[in-house]
Order: C-alpha cells, then sequence, then structure tokens
C-alpha cells in the first residue's frame, strides 16, 4: 500500500511569548487526505501551533520553517494562508451575527464585477455550498438566529469557498450536543473522501479516537508523538497517558459524601423569555439543594438548563414571571446580582470569555472583581490584599501564568476556567452553580475542576452542576435533575441515574411523580 502524500511538515517550530516558550522545537507532518488530530492539556501550545501555520502568528515571530505542498511557506497574515488554501475555524466563530448567512460567507470575497458586488450569484453559491454541509435554511437567515451547531456549518461552508485544501479545527464540537457534533464528525469525513486534509483540535477523545487517522500529542510546548489511530490501537487511555505523562487512574475523584440539611430550594420558579412574550423558558420548576452534596443538572441544548441557573442567579436572564427561593428554610430575594452575591451565591457561566471574563483584566484583577468590597476600605482597593488573594488562588487551583500580572486573555482555556472559578470562590459562597465547567478544557484540567467541586463540596456547601457530558454528571453527581422544555422532568439519585434513564427524562415531557414530590429523595 503506497502512503498518501505529505501537505503538510512544521520543522522544529518554536515561539515564545514574555517569559514563557509556548513552542519548543515542535515538528507535525500531516499526509494529504488524513484527519489528523492534536491533543494536550491547556496550555500544551495546541492553538498556538495552529496560529504559527495559519498566519495568525506572522513569519518572523517564530522559529522553524513550514513546509505545505512541498514549498516553504512564510505566511505573513491570515490572508496569505487562506490564498494557498489553508482556512482555520476558531473556537469562537468568525461570524457577524447581524449579517445573513450569505453575506458571512462572502465576506472579504463578494463575488462582482467594479466595486459592484453580484447578490445573486453570492446566494446562489450559498445555496450550492450550504447544501454541501447539510444546511437547509435560507441563506438570507441572520446569522444570530441561528444555533452554534449551524454556525460551525456556517463556517466550514465560508471555508470550502475559499478552496479549502487545509481545514484546522480548533475545539469544533466543544459548544455542540451530541446530534450536532456527529453530524460535523460526519461532515469532516466527507470532506475527507473529496480530498481535504483536516488538523483537529479537541478535548472529546471519544471523537478522536472515532474520526482520526494519526494523533500528535503535545505536551509543555513539545511534540511528544505521533500515533497512528488504527496501527497503534490506539484508545482513550493511550491518548490520556501521552497527554499527562501519568496513567489516571480515576478522572472523577473518588468522594464519601456527607449530606447534611437542605441549604437551598427553589419553589414554583417562572420566567418568560426576554424577547418574546408569554413564551415561558423556565416552566413551574421546583428543586432542592442540600448541604454537602452536588447536584447535576441534565438536558439537550435548549431544554432551559441556562435559562433557570441565570434567572435565579439575580434574574440575569428573561422576565420573571413567578416562584419563591429560600436559604436555610428562610425565604430570600434575588432581584439583582448583587443581592445573589451577599446571599452566597455564585454563578460561573457557560461562556467564560463574553460572561466570566473581562478580557482586558489582568489575572489579580479577575480574581478579586465580584467582591472588591472584600478587600477595600472607604471605597479604596488595596493592592496588597489584591496580590495575595490572587497569589493564593494561582497556588491553590494551580492556575498556570507567570505573574498574576498576565493578561487573562493571554491563558489558556483551561487556566480561564480557573480564572473564573477563583474570582467567585473569592465571594465565599454557600452554593456554587456550575454551567458547563469543563467545556473546552482537557481531561488533566478537568479532573483538577471536579476535585475543586469535591473539595467545595466536604466543607458543607452545595454545589449546583449544569454538563452536556453525561459521563461527567454520572460522574460528579450525588442526585441529578432533567429537563425537557423548561420543565424539570424528573430527580435520580446517583444509584437511580444511567445514560439510558437521564435520556429517557431528557426528551419526554412527562413528569415523574419524583421530580414534582422535592424533598422526598435523600
Amino acid at each position: 500500500m503506497v502512503a498518501a502524500a505529505v501537505i503538510l511538515e512544521m520543522r522544529g517550530i518554536t515561539k515564545e511569548f514574555p517569559g514563557v516558550r509556548a513552542l519548543d522545537n515542535v515538528s507535525l507532518t500531516v499526509r494529504a487526505g488524513e484527519i489528523h488530530s492534536i491533543c494536550g492539556e491547556n496550555g500544551a501550545g495546541k492553538s498556538t501551533l495552529m496560529k504559527v501555520l495559519s498566519g495568525v502568528y506572522p513569519y518572523g515571530t517564530y522559529g522553524g520553517e513550514i513546509v505545505y505542498q512541498g514549498e516553504v511557506s512564510r505566511f505573513k497574515d491570515i490572508r496569505s494562508s487562506e490564498l494557498a488554501g489553508i482556512v482555520i475555524i476558531h473556537q469562537e466563530l468568525a461570524l457577524i451575527p447581524e449579517l445573513s448567512i450569505t453575506e458571512n460567507i462572502f465576506l472579504g470575497n463578494e463575488p462582482g464585477r467594479r466595486g459592484v458586488i453580484n447578490w445573486v450569484q453570492a446566494k446562489q453559491r450559498a445555496i450550492e455550498l450550504l447544501a454541501r454541509v447539510g444546511l437547509e435554511d435560507d441563506p438570507d437567515t441572520q446569522v444570530k438566529n441561528l444555533g452554534v451547531g449551524k454556525q460551525q456549518l456556517v463556517e466550514i461552508a465560508k471555508a470550502l469557498n475559499k478552496s479549502v485544501k487545509l481545514l484546522i479545527l480548533d475545539e469544533p464540537t466543544a459548544a455542540l450536543n451530541e446530534a450536532e457534533s456527529q453530524h460535523l464528525l460526519d461532515l469532516i469525513r466527507g470532506l475527507k473522501g473529496r480530498g481535504i486534509s483536516s488538523i483537529m483540535i479537541s478535548h472529546k477523545l471519544n471523537e478522536i479516537e472515532q474520526v482520526s487517522d494519526s494523533i500528535t500529542i503535545i505536551r509543555d510546548g513539545k511534540a511528544i508523538e505521533t500515533l497512528d489511530v488504527v496501527a497503534d490501537g490506539v484508545n482513550e487511555d493511550r491518548i490520556i497517558r501521552g497527554m499527562v505523562g501519568r496513567v489516571l487512574e480515576n478522572r472523577f475523584p473518588a468522594r464519601t459524601p456527607d449530606i447534611g440539611e437542605v441549604i437551598f430550594e427553589i419553589r414554583n420558579w417562572v420566567v418568560e423569555h426576554p424577547l418574546t412574550k408569554h413564551r415561558l423558558v423556565v416552566k413551574n420548576s421546583s428543586f432542592i439543594v442540600r448541604r454537602g452534596e452536588v447536584v447535576g443538572f441534565a438536558g439537550l441544548m435548549g431544554a432551559g438548563r441556562t435559562e433557570l441557573a441565570m434567572s435565579i442567579f439575580g434574574r440575569s436572564y428573561g422576565t420573571f414571571i413567578s416562584g419563591q427561593v429560600f436559604k436555610n428554610g428562610k425565604e430570600i430575594q434575588l432581584r439583582n446580582v448583587s443581592e445573589a452575591i451577599d446571599h452566597g451565591i455564585a454563578y460561573v457561566s457557560e461562556d467564560r470569555k463574553a460572561l466570566g471574563l473581562n478580557l482586558l483584566d489582568d489575572v489579580k484583577r479577575s480574581v478579586v472583581s465580584a467582591k472588591l468590597s472584600k478587600i477595600s476600605t472607604a471605597d479604596v482597593v488595596s493592592e496588597v490584599k489584591e496580590r495575595k488573594f490572587a497569589e493564593e488562588y494561582r497556588t491553590s487551583l494551580r492556575i498556570k501564568t507567570p505573574t498574576v500580572d498576565m493578561g487573562v486573555n493571554k491563558l489558556s482555556g483551561g487556566n480561564q476556567q480557573k480564572v473564573v472559578l477563583a474570582k467567585w470562590m473569592f465571594t465565599d459562597p454557600d452554593i456554587l452553580i456550575l454551567d458547563e465547567p469543563t467545556r473546552g478544557i482537557d481531561v488533566g484540567a478537568k479532573t483538577e475542576i471536579y476535585g475543586i467541586i469535591r473539595d467545595f463540596a466536604a466543607q458543607g456547601k452545595a454545589v449546583i452542576m449544569i454538563s452536556s457530558e453525561l459521563p461527567e454528571l454520572l460522574g460528579v453527581s450525588d442526585r441529578i435533575y432533567t429537563i425537557f422544555e423548561g420543565a424539570i422532568t424528573n430527580n435520580l439519585t446517583a444509584e437511580e441515574a444511567t445514560p439510558e434513564a437521564l435520556m429517557r427524562s431528557m426528551t419526554s415531557a412527562k413528569k415523574a411523580a419524583s421530580a414534582t414530590t422535592i424533598g422526598t429523595r435523600p
């Protein structure tokens, strides 16, 4: 069998930032028409390597060389790499919400003559491209009206319009549900059948194992090894061993829960959509959380999990209609975020970059930002205390940064997530609401966050955890509520919760009796 030709070689790539060597003599080879995955812990250098390849970090800002289609390439920007047929789709999609699908696909590459855009031609071409990626929406639809899964498909249609030969996907399924993820993976396989090579960065090891031909593992800025998935018999445990340099015996840290009395209760919670009157996004929901307990919330995308959590946290989402909140048996008011914080409630958003952090801030300011009163006297912030607390959390949460003066935008996704956690732990909460706390981070960082959850619950406090990954919910939670179309449909103990039982309750509007009889479950 003749080996496929090589489309890309990256030789001895070295990239440094102030105080950090992000890439250290990394080499990578990608064959034509293959799906090549890159794995590694957060901060290992995966995204940095792809930014070097795509011209985000231009020639001259790194060491080593790029050989693409047999020739040394020196890309000065993204435009020059795209002209060569290399297209990168970042984890944060580069789409303009207010523009239509057609306008986004052809942005900066509009068909026409003498400065006049031919929108008829653009729309017809958009229809053809959307058909290739399996998207049936009207090309005049504004991107803001599409779900994240469909937006990913628009990005791929945009890449196909640029005659892509090598497609780079950075965490393409991080924000997608199972069905959307599978559709996207099938599409990537289909592109392979047309001779298009793909490089995929992902922390979902089951997906990597499913679609990859080869895998390069990067650890601490160095290429550790490249594996042939079939020939080397690669499985998830083998990938993890390469990523972390050791065998992870248990991805979910062992814990013996010490569950006490009810600390937090929601009764008959009803919330209306912020823009559409009379459309309920949370429907008469009730639940309880006990001291020392980790309570999971499972539901398909759009089920209303985030809407429930945000509406509880100071009515941050939607229009409040009715409902009651109790803490330690007493009714409290959570009419705004300040009241929620004052009552010991913290909420870690699913979107750390848009809602969890100010990307212009440094680490130390981010850590203390949710409760400045804790380090202030007469409204003057103590810089000494600010640095002291930031250093304490940097150490205790193992945030990888050379200094707390580093901008949070320079950190990897996993370390940004730890900064968000530190920010809310700094408020000394009794109830910690975690919305997709491990989205887009590696298996090692996930295990560390599970340990943080375990330790927080062990203090006699309570955790509410929303996750789209059922194994994660099953591995961490003491009980799990399921949500379907804004309503809580079941309440399962750890012993009762199986993937099948959860999926049944996540896809049915029929309420189980235990879901409505709060307080009867241990």
